[in-house]
């Protein structure tokens, strides 16, 4: 098969193309961003027509999208583009691999609930974003509906990996250049290590599983606060940085987040017959790799 993934340089397309190099299928890898040398398509997702000519010339069979505009903060501002990139773009890929009859694997978010449930978000639970990111990613999930599309919906949250900008990232440098810092304590969902959802998403497909249409929840097993995450962070980074638990209230911020939105995992497990690895044991490996880089 021919597989075109979308967002190559993003955390998951990075992922993703460290370990396509061991599948059977044929990749081909675009961004907008692509710089020369790297042999990845430079590719406008907004332009239906650039989709058209890309798939076709490919012959594409199946479409992974890990484009998306993901500044939640900014998206406050800038809701013109946060749409452009998590709706309108997201369509133009939707209708393409339905002209086709391709697979589109799409990446979605916990922050399409409004995380004001104490229990696990299930795929069937009512969706209601709370702010212009979430509200964007659920109009795309609703153009892949509408498109008809053969596709697979991966909701997953809190990403990070070696690659790009994240709150690993982020806490390692301020653990260690900083005496102490504040980190939200009441806000509770579970970190998702890029690794782990591209290894799920390439398997699905070397597996033959792609049939499996439908919309699933993906993030590490457990559940901790933003606290917790950068606790461990530090701990295992062997940074000594005193870190404060502090309320949402204490650290403003544009856009408002989910206080609960841990990802009812039980689908995805049953459906591909996976383990999902624990939030901790994949932070230790990602740290690992970081190290390595």
């Amino acid at each position: 098969m021919n597989v075109l993934v979308t967002g190559a340089c993003g955390q998951l397309g990075s992922e993703i193309r460290e370990l396509a190099a061991a599948s059977p299928h044929r990749f081909i890898f675009s961004d907008v961003t692509a710089a020369p040398g790297q042999e990845i398509v430079h590719l406008d997702i907004t332009n239906i027509d650039a989709v058209r000519i890309v798939c076709d010339s490919e012959q594409v069979d199946v479409i992974v999208n890990c484009a998306a505009y993901t500044a939640v903060d900014r998206a406050e501002d800038e809701p013109e583009m946060a749409e452009l990139l998590n709706a309108t773009a997201v369509s133009c890929l939707a209708e393409v691999a339905a002209e086709r009859d391709a697979v589109l694997v799409h990446i979605s978010t916990d922050y399409v609930f409004q995380g004001d449930t104490p229990v696990p978000c299930s795929e069937d639970m009512p969706t209601a974003p709370i702010g212009v990111y979430g509200s964007t990613k659920l109009a795309g999930e609703r153009a892949v509906a509408k498109s008809g599309c053969r596709s697979l919906v991966f909701r997953t949250a809190w990403l990070y990996s070696p690659f790009g900008k994240n709150f690993v990232k982020t806490m390692l440098s301020l653990t260690a250049s900083r005496p102490g810092i504040k980190v939200v304590s009441d806000q509770v969902g579970t970190p998702t290590y890029a690794r782990d959802l591209a290894t799920l998403i390439v398997g699905i497909i070397d597996r033959g599983q792609l049939g499996h249409t439908g919309i699933y929840h993906y993030s590490n097993e457990g559940a901790v606060s933003w606290y917790d995450f950068a606790q461990a962070i530090c701990e295992l980074a062997g940074h000594t940085c005193d870190i404060q638990p502090c309320r949402t209230e204490e650290y403003p911020s544009k856009a408002p987040r989910p206080r609960y939105s841990v990802l009812d995992k039980t689908k995805v497990k049953r459906t591909f017959g996976i383990t999902v690895p624990y939030w901790r044991d994949s932070l230790k490996d990602c740290l690992a790799r970081m190290n390595t880089k």
